[in-house]
């Protein structure tokens, strides 16, 4: 069903239809979400998710998310459905929320990494919607990415990334989140928030009496082994990574400390991006004139931050920067948690605290 290069379509109800059947037939579509872009396959197809690996380049280790039109959609999927499954569905569903359970033997193990679990999402965007109705399948998609690039939040990114190894891109506009869903695993006692997101750990806990941290929140996971199932997507220590090298400037003196590195490698001749907060900008006018300056947004909106991380990132890999320097303004709390985690593996290690 393969073609050159993947088609780029605007979303409506025919375009919707064909990529749903191309997903029944075992091809890759991607689609929008609200979080982020997706790349569609039928979940129940060893052979379509093979080739959605492949495609990625992702390897075999990282499980993937099933997207499903509602809970009940998902029970063929699991063993059973945990009482707080329904409690968090009633709230959170459908929206950025992933929830890790029991999975039935109907669920490949290409899907799981081999684990006996399954994650699970129904998506509030009306196109995956749409899509999810049509074809009346699950759909496994992880972002619709190169394997350890920063997510796609535009139909372009895909098209920049996967063009030549997909078969449709459904184009919905901008994603409005703009990084991935929280991950919650209802497999572990109390429950672990295994990936944070713009479901934070204060929501849930209205609804789950207590969850457990992520450990990524506090420091990147160290060296997993390689050849291990991971529990859920977004764990890696590298991840979400521009071409370019990208230190994350934490801590009291980040900023004095960002300006000044910008400001030698500036001298040495290196093009530089320094990704700063709207505050900090007052702070730095006067320092940086050789360097690309670009404000993120208001450490008092962190959705709007978050909305833009990843094209930004892209943006700045595809005018050429060879050093990307970003100050870490937004503060580790709520989606924040989720903005600094996706940093700091974007960083890959290179902090400086």
């Amino acid at each position: 069903m393969h073609h050159d290069r993947a088609q780029l379509v605007p979303a409506n109800a025919e375009t919707i239809a064909r990529g749903a059947d191309i997903l029944r037939r075992g091809g890759l579509v991607a689609f929008p979400t609200e979080t982020v872009y997706g790349l569609g396959v039928h979940a129940l197809d060893r052979e379509a998710v093979r080739r959605l690996f492949a495609a990625k380049g992702r390897p075999a280790t990282d499980p993937l998310i099933v997207h499903v039109a509602s809970l009940d959609a998902a029970a063929p999927l699991l063993r059973r459905i945990p009482d707080e499954a329904r409690r968090l569905a009633a709230r959170f569903w459908p929206g950025p929320l992933t929830l890790v359970m029991p999975r039935s033997a109907l669920v490949p193990d290409e899907v799981t990494a081999g684990l006996d679990t399954v994650a699970i999402r129904v998506p509030v965007h009306p196109v995956a919607r749409a899509l999810l109705e049509t074809a009346a399948i699950p759909i496994a998609a992880p972002s619709a990415n190169l394997f350890s690039r920063p997510s796609p939040t535009q139909a372009s990114h895909v098209m920049d990334d996967l063009a030549a190894s997909i078969d449709l891109v459904i184009d919905g506009g901008p994603t409005t989140v703009g990084i991935e869903s929280t991950v919650l695993d209802l497999c572990a006692s109390p429950p672990a928030i295994l990936r944070p997101g713009a479901v934070t750990p204060d929501l849930l806990r209205d609804v789950v009496v207590s969850t457990r941290k992520p450990t990524s929140a506090e420091a990147p996971v160290g060296k997993a082994d390689a050849d291990a199932p991971l529990r859920s997507p977004g764990l890696l220590e590298r991840h979400y990574s521009p071409r370019a090298p990208l230190t994350l400037y934490e801590g009291r003196d980040a900023l004095e400390a960002l300006a000044r590195d910008a400001r030698a490698a500036a001298d040495a001749g290196q093009q530089v991006a320094v990704v700063i907060g709207d505050e900090d900008w007052m702070r730095l006018a006067e320092e940086l004139v050789a360097v690309r300056v670009v404000q993120l947004g208001s450490s008092e909106d962190p959705a709007a931050v978050a909305a833009r991380l990843y094209a930004v990132l892209r943006e700045l890999d595809a005018a050429g920067i060879d050093l990307i320097l970003v100050h870490a303004f937004v503060p580790a709390e709520g989606l924040g948690v989720a903005i600094r985690d996706r940093l700091r593996r974007a960083a890959a290690g290179r902090i400086v605290s």
